[in-house]
């Protein structure tokens, strides 16, 4: 993609679940601790001390794919609750006295020294912890949405930036991105070979992925530690919806069309709960340049028709994506693509395993970045759209200066 190797400008079917896919993978090997000073590249038969920053469900089971990759120990951990820390230290064979709870945790952890963290945490504090990282001298290997507002996604681009120019990998965790279907049909549109783009749709239609996070409200809404429990269904802590998870499509939508819409409008609700502030359905129409209209649409209620689509209709054929199902392009030039029916661990691992080799080769481009910053930014180009239900220009949302208050008095540092 063109814009993903260089520096962003962007700133002054019926398929399952993704949470189904998970499942263990790959082979271990024998491999010794590399020293933080020595990751700067080509160190053989090294293994890359990690720190692990978020020790929920999603951390737990990425981790035991770093941990079966085999070129990394898994040598300190990090998550505001004990009891999620101290089983998962537990499980990965990390010391009591690497293991860390509370707020400021992470700040703690980074003080004992690690090569690299992988950053699975709430993201709301996906910003701060990469930025802490870096300055720690660490690697940073992050989970999507980068950030839940357009500052965090400066200091995102901004530790991206700092990350390249001190020898520092900074990978985000797309799985879509890695796969050689999308890659292949994506590049052939970029080629031509549906023609101009003429319209298109995206769309994230899925059950509700936080019913124990709700169960934790019910208990005591007023309880600051249980709202953090229930971060998945907190607009501030998760970014809504449409940015927690809906990202999907439309990072596959920006993919495609090699650029950010220029204004969205739209409409949100929530009527399928009463627990918590998260909108459990987003109605948005994004115009790119040329006056390309691509609608967006998405629920996390009910059940039945599960998939994540988009579809991009030039004059002379249509691409057909689909999360973990088909990819093709029909028409003039047709590409029968595939499936994969892995993507979720699949693309984790090929993830996984790039991390570790731009960090033990010194690949320091950090291309993920620019196009993870774009998505992102389209994301809260259509919230703030659907909150204000209004039309929302691209030029007005980078000049917000708004920092999302995640109200965490009463909470442990």
């Amino acid at each position: 993609m063109a814009e993903a190797s260089k520096r962003s400008t962007l700133l002054p079917r019926k398929t399952q679940d993704r949470r189904q896919f998970i499942a263990g993978a790959g082979a271990a090997v024998s491999f010794s601790i590399m020293k933080p000073r020595l990751v700067r590249g080509s160190q053989a038969n090294s293994k890359i001390a990690l720190g692990m920053i978020g020790c929920g469900g999603r951390g737990t089971w990425i981790a035991d794919l770093f941990q079966q990759h085999g070129g990394y120990e898994i040598v300190a951990a990090m998550d505001y609750f004990p009891d999620k820390v101290n089983p998962f230290g537990e499980k990965f064979n990390v010391p009591p006295a690497r293991r860390y709870s509370g707020l400021m945790g992470y700040r703690r952890m980074l003080e004992g020294k690690v090569d690299a963290v992988a950053i699975e945490s709430p993201p709301y504090f996906h910003p701060q912890q990469a930025a802490a990282a870096l300055e720690a001298g660490a690697h940073v290997y992050v989970a999507k949405p980068v950030a839940v507002d357009v500052p965090g996604c400066r200091s995102i681009e901004e530790s991206s930036a700092k990350a390249s120019a001190r020898n520092r990998c900074f990978l985000v965790d797309f799985q879509t991105r890695t796969d050689p279907f999308y890659q292949e049909a994506i590049q052939r549109v970029h080629n031509g070979d549906i023609g101009p783009i003429l319209c298109g749709e995206a769309a994230y239609w899925a059950g509700p992925p936080f019913v124990r996070q709700v169960e934790q409200l019910r208990m005591d809404p007023s309880d600051p530690e249980r709202r953090l429990r229930a971060w998945g269904v907190d607009r501030v802590l998760s970014g809504d919806i449409i940015t927690e998870q809906n990202i999907h499509s439309i990072d596959v939508a920006t993919w495609i069309m090699d650029g950010h819409p220029l204004r969205a409008s739209g409409r949100a609700g929530l009527k399928s709960r009463r627990e918590g502030t998260c909108c459990d359905h987003f109605s948005v129409l994004f115009t790119f340049p040329q006056e390309v209209l691509v609608t967006f649409a998405s629920r996390q209620f009910g059940e039945g028709y599960d998939d994540i689509i988009c579809r991009m209709y030039g004059d002379q054929g249509v691409i057909d994506t689909h999360y973990a199902g088909s990819v093709a392009i029909w028409g003039k030039n047709p590409y029968e693509g595939g499936n994969s029916p892995g993507l979720y661990k699949d693309g984790a691992v090929r993830n996984i395993a790039t991390f570790y080799e731009n960090v033990t080769q010194g690949r320091f481009s950090n291309p993920t970045t620019a196009p993870s910053v774009r998505s992102n930014l389209t994301t809260l180009l259509g919230r703030t759209a659907s909150y204000e239900q209004a039309e929302v220009t691209w030029e007005q949302l980078m000049k917000s200066e708004e920092r999302l208050d995640p109200q965490l008095k009463g909470l442990k540092e």
